[in-house]
């Protein structure tokens, strides 16, 4: 089973999606991800070895989001940054615990959900220094991600 982006978005309440934090990409495809963890999740908890990484990896995805929208809705970019640094470290962990769950979920689902969640590491390291006025010590990372191919052809577990 596939699913891609834009059937999902469709799903999306539109109490959402007119919220001018639906502009942002970055929460687009943070809570994109907790909805298509849903599934990955539901298969890893059929594994005795991986119930608590299925908790583990439904939070991190899950505060992804939370995150970005808690920040989106601060005053100062200061106060933004920080929570944006949260959904960063929660980004980079869930990154964590989809490739520790690779076999379960299979290499198709693992390689999809590391690329999704890089993209949203991507845009995450732009984000930050913007919002503080600084750049953070990965400048030089470079992250090159088709985000096109991440939304379009989405594998279920």
């Amino acid at each position: 089973m596939n699913m891609n982006y834009q059937e999902w978005e469709k799903t999306v309440p539109v109490e959402i999606t007119n919220d001018s934090l639906w502009k942002m990409e970055v929460y687009r495809l943070g809570l994109f991800l907790s909805d298509i963890c849903w599934h990955d999740v539901t298969k890893l908890l059929n594994d005795r070895r991986t119930v608590k990484l299925s908790d583990q990896l439904y939070r991190s995805s899950g505060s992804i989001g939370a995150n970005i929208a808690e920040g989106y809705s601060r005053g100062t970019g200061k106060d933004r940054a920080r929570f944006y640094e949260y959904a960063l470290g929660s980004a980079r962990e869930c990154r964590d615990w989809y490739y520790k769950g690779r076999h379960i979920l299979g290499q198709k689902v693992t390689d999809h959900r590391i690329g999704l969640t890089t993209q949203l590491i991507k845009l995450l390291l732009k984000m930050i220094p913007q919002q503080r006025s600084y750049t953070i010590g990965e400048s030089t990372s470079n992250y090159t991600i088709d985000s096109g191919e991440l939304i379009n052809t989405v594998p279920l577990p």
